[in-house]
């Protein structure tokens, strides 16, 4: 076993480097995972590298929230992962002892998995596992560079579950993200009818997932367009960027007791919703997602080959660690929504 690893380490002055740092040591309850593949997050990951998150990060921290990777040793009390068992949402854990944080760990080429489950039947607070109900058993038929994907389409179905689209809905989805292409195939796989606002360069791929047409965010008829799409009304806005101009432009639109989801966040400190613009009471969800819930669901659509992660990057040339900052670079300038990352 290897005493150190490669790891991209968030610095202090915003900068994406690739550090040295010692492989991580397990406790009884928990499981050192080899890593094999993880994708970037250009909406929390250069959040965090431009220090404009909404939550507290301490710097220099180890980035990376949607990898993967195998087990290699078990601690005495896991039950629930054996070896070679392939494992959603793994992470390295802080160093203190390097000065050294985490924002969730990921893109490192070895992590560490917990066994929630052994620890809830030994009776260990909840407070201590809680966030490790992530980090769930992917069968062997879903394939590693797959598998990354499957914390974005967690998340977001949960989401879009609890705001309860359903089937024959009409649904407006804001962004052209990775996030709203999720959300699109999402609402579609519901039978709901999805029009997006987003930028006009990402229409044929919104589209070829379902979406009935893509509206240019910058037009200067965005209503007149939103009507003679949904002449019945709009039942759920989803805002997947976080940005109130589009949703107040489509909310004398919204339906008699519409929703309105708010899953964006780039402008959370002063997001606001004009309702003298509505012509009936509506709802906004704030209650967010819960990951874990979907997992099983996520792995049944993959099997139907509904959820294809080659439509949000590159899966046959992934990028290795070493050049991490230059994928993040060409996030920067919108020239792919995802890259998949090398981490063996």
């Amino acid at each position: 076993m290897k005493s150190s690893m490669k790891a991209a380490v968030v610095e202090v002055d915003g900068s994406l480097t690739i550090r040295t740092v010692p492989v991580p040591e397990i406790n009884p309850y928990q499981v050192l995972v080899k890593m094999t593949y993880g994708s970037t997050c250009a909406g929390t990951d250069l959040r965090i590298m431009e220090k404009g998150h909404p939550e507290p990060v301490s710097y220099p921290s180890i980035l990376g929230h949607e990898s993967v990777g195998r087990a290699v040793k078990i601690g005495d009390k896991v039950t629930s992962f054996k070896i070679g068992d392939l494992i959603s949402r793994v992470g390295a854990p802080a160093m203190p002892e390097l000065g050294l944080d985490i924002c969730f760990g990921g893109f490192a080429q070895y992590g560490v998995a917990t066994d929630y489950v052994a620890m809830e039947r030994d009776g260990i607070p909840r407070s201590e596992w809680e966030k490790a109900r992530v980090q769930k058993l992917i069968p062997a038929d879903i394939g590693e560079k797959v598998a990354p994907m499957m914390i974005t389409w967690r998340e977001t179905l949960s989401y879009a579950t609890r705001l309860g689209v359903k089937e024959g809905d009409n649904v407006l989805i804001l962004g052209s993200g990775a996030n709203a292409l999720a959300f699109v195939r999402h609402c579609v796989y519901v039978k709901a009818k999805v029009v997006t606002i987003g930028s006009i360069k990402r229409s044929n791929l919104l589209i070829k997932a379902g979406a009935v047409t893509n509206i240019d965010y910058k037009s200067d008829e965005i209503y007149e367009q939103l009507e003679a799409l949904f002449p019945d009304g709009i039942d759920y806005i989803i805002d997947a960027v976080g940005y109130s101009r589009n949703t107040n432009i489509a909310l004398p639109l919204l339906k008699e007791k519409g929703c309105i989801g708010v899953y964006g966040w780039h402008s959370r400190a002063d997001y606001g919703i004009n309702p003298f613009k509505a012509n009936h009471s509506f709802s906004v969800y704030c209650d967010g997602y819960d990951e874990p819930e979907t997992h099983d669901e996520i792995i049944k659509r993959i099997r139907e080959g509904f959820l294809d992660a080659s439509l949000w990057y590159d899966i046959d040339n992934p990028v290795p660690l070493d050049n991490i900052a230059e994928a993040y670079a060409a996030l920067r300038e919108h020239k792919a929504l995802k890259y998949l990352i090398d981490l063996t």
